[in-house]
C-alpha cells in the first residue's frame, strides 16, 4: 500500500471513529462497510478484464459460504406443510433470521454501489480498473444469493470439513504454481477475447487470499474440534476481511477477536494515544527505514553487479536486506495494530525483537508470531503427537517407536516447509525452509544435550554470543529468500567470502 493511500485510510478510520463515538450500537456495521470497501478499493490491478472486481466478490463469497457450513446459529427446518409461494417462503426465512438476510443485503449493496463506479468518469479513484457491467454485477449477487440458501441448507460433518480444508489448500497451491496461475490466465483471457499469448502468473493477483485462507482453515478446524464460538454472519465477515490486518496480518483467532468485537467500544485519551504512537511508528518504520534502506538492500539486481572482490559490499546489502524486511513487515503490523485499536480490537502482535534472541527457536517465537502460532496449533502439535502412535519408520519397530530426535526433525522440517511454501512455491523458498529447519533441528539436540549434560554454566557465553550467531544465520537465510535463482543465491554467499 503507498503512502498516500494509507493516509487516505488513517483519516477515513478516524472519521468514522468520531461517528462511533456519536453512535456507538454502529460500529459493526462502520466495521462491515469499511471492510467490503477497502477489499476491493485495495486490490490490485489485473490485465485480465474485470479480475480485479470479482477476485474481492469471490473473497466474500468464500467467506460467506464458510459460515454457513459451520454456522451455529442455523435457523430451525422449515414447517411440514409446503409454502404456497416463493415470497411466503422467503418471508418465512427472512422472519427467522432478519439479522442475516440484513448483512447480506448491506454486503451486496456496497458492492452494487461499487459497481456503479463504472459511471463515474474517473473510476480508477475508486478501484482500480473498469468494474463490470451493473447489470451482470447484479445478476452475479442473485445467482450467488440462490447458493447461500442452498449452502444454508448443508451441514457438512468432520470428514467433509476435511475435504473443505483441502480444497482451500489446492485451491491456494493452485494460485501460487506458476504454471497452474498462467493457464488459468490463459483460461480468463480466452473467456474475455484477450490476447492469450501475454498470459503470465502475475495476473492473478488475489489481495490478502493469503490470510483469508488461514482465517477460514481456523475456522473450519476449530468447528471440528467443537471449539468454535458461534458468530453471525456480520461478525463473521468483520472477522475474515477486518480491514486493517486484511493485506500483511497479523492471523488473529476467531475467539479472541469475537471477544474484543463484543466488548463495549471505548475511545478516550490513552486509546487515542496508543493509536497515534503505532500508527506513526509503523509510518516510520515502513516509508522512513525500509523504503530506504530497499535502495541497497540484497535484490536480484544488487545481488547480480557484486564484484568477486567486494566481499564488504555483499554482507552490507545481506545487512540492508534483513532489517529492510524486519522494518517493513512490522511497520505494517504496528499499522494495523494502531487502527485495529482505533475500534477496540486488539489485534495480536507479531514481532518481538526477534532479531536479539539468543537462539533460533526463540527467533521464531518473535518472528511474524501469529503464523507460527497457526502452523504449531494446525500443523506441528498434531503431526507430532500422531508419529508417536506410528511403528519406528525403521523396517520392524515396534508400535510408538518413533524416536524423539525423529519426530522433532519430521516435524521442524515440514512445518517450515509448509511456511516457505506458503510465501511462494520456488526451490529458492524451499531452500529457505529447510535452512530454517536444519537450524531449528540442531539447536533443539544441542539444547537438550545441554541440559541432560549440565552444560549450564556456558549459560552466560551462550547469552552474549547468541543473539549475533542467530542474527547472521537469519540473515544468510535471507538469501534464499530474497533472490529468485538457486545459483544466483549460491553466487552470492560465493562473493561474501570474497571469492
Amino acid at each position: 500500500m503507498d503512502l498516500t493511500r494509507l493516509l487516505i485510510l488513517i483519516v477515513a478510520a478516524v472519521l468514522a471513529t468520531l461517528l462511533l463515538r456519536v453512535r456507538p450500537g454502529w460500529r459493526n456495521w462502520v466495521l462491515l462497510v469499511m471492510s467490503v470497501v477497502v477489499l476491493f478499493w485495495l486490490q490490485p490491478g489485473t490485465p485480465i478484464r474485470n479480475l480485479s472486481f470479482w477476485f474481492p466478490l469471490a473473497s466474500l463469497v468464500l467467506a460467506g459460504a464458510v459460515w454457513a457450513w459451520t454456522s451455529n446459529d442455523r435457523p430451525p427446518p422449515p414447517d411440514d406443510q409446503p409454502p404456497q409461494t416463493v415470497f411466503a417462503s422467503l418471508g418465512r426465512a427472512a422472519a427467522r433470521n432478519g439479522a442475516t438476510i440484513k448483512t447480506l443485503a448491506v454486503v451486496g449493496g456496497v458492492v452494487l454501489v461499487l459497481g456503479l463506479s463504472r459511471y463515474i468518469e474517473l473510476p480508477a479513484a475508486i478501484l482500480a480498473a473498469r468494474p463490470p457491467d451493473v447489470l451482470v454485477v447484479l445478476l452475479a449477487l442473485i445467482a450467488l444469493l440462490a447458493l447461500a440458501l442452498l449452502a444454508s441448507r448443508l451441514t457438512p460433518n468432520a470428514s467433509q470439513l476435511t475435504l473443505l480444508i483441502v480444497a482451500f489448500v489446492v485451491l491456494f497451491v493452485t494460485l501460487k504454481l506458476d504454471l497452474s496461475a498462467w493457464a488459468i490466465s490463459m483460461g480468463l483471457r480466452v473467456l474475455n477475447g484477450q490476447a492469450v499469448a501475454q498470459a503470465s502468473a502475475l495476473d492473478l493477483r488475489w489481495l490478502g487470499f493469503s490470510y483469508i485462507t488461514f482465517r477460514l482453515i481456523h475456522v473450519l478446524r476449530e468447528k471440528q474440534n467443537g471449539k468454535l464460538p458461534s458468530m453471525s454472519l456480520q461478525e463473521f465477515m468483520i472477522y475474515v476481511i477486518f480491514f486493517p490486518a486484511l493485506s500483511a496480518g497479523p492471523i488473529d483467532r476467531s475467539d479472541r477477536f469475537l471477544k474484543d468485537l463484543r466488548a463495549p467500544f471505548v475511545v478516550n485519551s490513552e486509546v487515542a494515544y496508543d493509536v497515534g504512537r503505532r500508527v506513526m511508528l509503523g509510518i516510520f518504520k515502513k516509508y522512513a527505514l525500509a523504503d530506504t534502506l530497499a535502495l541497497i538492500a540484497l535484490n536480484e539486481i544488487n545481488a547480480a553487479q557484486i564484484r568477486s572482490n567486494a566481499a564488504g559490499w555483499a554482507w552490507v546489502i545481506v545487512y540492508a536486506y534483513a532489517l529492510r524486511i524486519y522494518f517493513d513487515f512490522s511497520g505494517y503490523t504496528d499499522i494495523a495494530t494502531g487502527l485495529g485499536r482505533l475500534f477496540g480490537i486488539k489485534l495480536p502482535e507479531n514481532f518481538n525483537a526477534p532479531y536479539l534472541k539468543p537462539n533460533l527457536t526463540q527467533f521464531w517465537n518473535s518472528w511474524h508470531m501469529s503464523l507460527s502460532q497457526w502452523f504449531r496449533a494446525y500443523w506441528f502439535n498434531p503431526l507430532t503427537r500422531a508419529l508417536r502412535k506410528l511403528p519406528s519408520p525403521v523396517v520392524g519397530g515396534e508400535a510408538g517407536g518413533w524416536s524423539q530426535s525423529q519426530i522433532i526433525f519430521v516435524g521442524q522440517v515440514s512445518t517450515m516447509l509448509l511456511i516457505a511454501l506458503w510465501h511462494g512455491i520456488t526451490p529458492n523458498f524451499v531452500a529457505w525452509g529447510v535452512w530454517h529447519a536444519l537450524g531449528l533441528f540442531v539447536h533443539n539436540r544441542w539444547a537438550d544435550y545441554a541440559k541432560s549434560h549440565d552444560l549450564a554454566r556456558f549459560a552466560r557465553i551462550g547469552n552474549l554470543l547468541g543473539p549475533i550467531l542467530t542474527f547472521h544465520y537469519v540473515a544468510l537465510g535471507w538469501v534464499w529468500f530474497a533472490l529468485p535463482s538457486l545459483g544466483l543465491s549460491l553466487q552470492t554467499f560465493v562473493r561474501m567470502v570474497g571469492r
